[in-house]
């Protein structure tokens, strides 16, 4: 995941907001040959700011 535009380090005194961004960046924009925590993927579920065709999918596979 790369981030060229975004200060993470003001994102990583929050963690909620920083494991937030990052899997909508990690949705968003690619992988990058890591995997999706599930853990964190079902913790923030509802807060997460993505496609409606990416978030159909997830839900069916999760």
């Amino acid at each position: 995941m790369y981030n060229w535009s975004t200060d993470t380090t003001r994102l990583k005194k929050d963690p909620d907001q920083y494991n937030i961004f990052m899997l909508e960046q990690m949705i968003n924009f690619g992988l990058n040959n890591k995997k999706l925590p599930l853990s964190l993927l079902k913790k923030y579920w509802s807060k997460l700011d993505i496609d409606r065709n990416k978030k159909l999918y997830l839900k069916k596979i999760v």
